[in-house]
């Protein structure tokens, strides 16, 4: 697989997911808090380059790639995701500068599942839906291991393995979409270069 395609196949995996997660987020009511930006705030937030292939390579398209990476490799190690466009002073309210092509670890919280060491299903989850939603979150942590159907996190970043592995190294948010970025810049030079040779 070139790199495209392993963006596509990385944006099928999402596909499959985004049904997932809808269904787990309608019945359990569990869907993030409309303008929260809490988590998307945290710079230490683990990423692969992987999922963030299909961001890299629409930033391309668009002519934002270069810009985008420039951005990155100038922020501090305590910046917050690049793509994050804060609207609180604190940093805490926002929103995604690409929420279509938003990475896994973004897709999967509030809305999927890790095992405990005894095998149950424990929500993957933050203390602001805890807070705001107590009763549904108590409810749904029962019914994930009952009779509701719940994305299993581990499941889908082995998807993402079988694609690349060595593309799944864990880095901070802002590495893993440099190196995505990185990856896709170096992909186009090529391809161009190929293209005009064969011209």
């Amino acid at each position: 697989m070139n790199l495209a395609e392993k963006s596509q196949a990385t944006l099928n995996v999402f596909g499959e997911l985004e049904s997932e997660t809808k269904q787990f987020a309608s019945e359990s009511g569990l869907g993030c808090v409309a303008g929260c930006g809490f988590c998307c705030a945290n710079p230490k937030v683990p990423a692969s380059p992987l999922e963030f292939l299909p961001l890299a390579f629409d930033l391309y398209d668009k002519g934002l790639a270069e810009s985008t990476l420039t951005l990155v490799e100038s922020k501090d190690e305590g910046a917050s995701c690049v793509m994050y466009r804060a609207q609180s002073e604190d940093g805490k309210k926002g929103f995604c500068g690409s929420h279509a092509k938003r990475g896994m670890i973004c897709r999967l919280f509030a809305a999927s599942a890790r095992r405990t060491k005894y095998g149950k299903k424990d929500l993957i989850i933050c203390k602001i839906l805890k807070e705001e939603k107590p009763e549904e979150f108590l409810l749904a942590s029962e019914r994930i291991n009952d009779d509701m159907e719940i994305p299993l996190a581990t499941a889908f970043y082995s998807r993402l393995d079988e694609i690349d592995q060595s593309l799944c190294q864990q880095f901070t948010i802002n590495e893993a979409i440099a190196f995505a970025l990185e990856l896709v810049l170096r992909y186009k030079f090529y391809e161009e270069q190929e293209a005009d040779v064969n011209a």
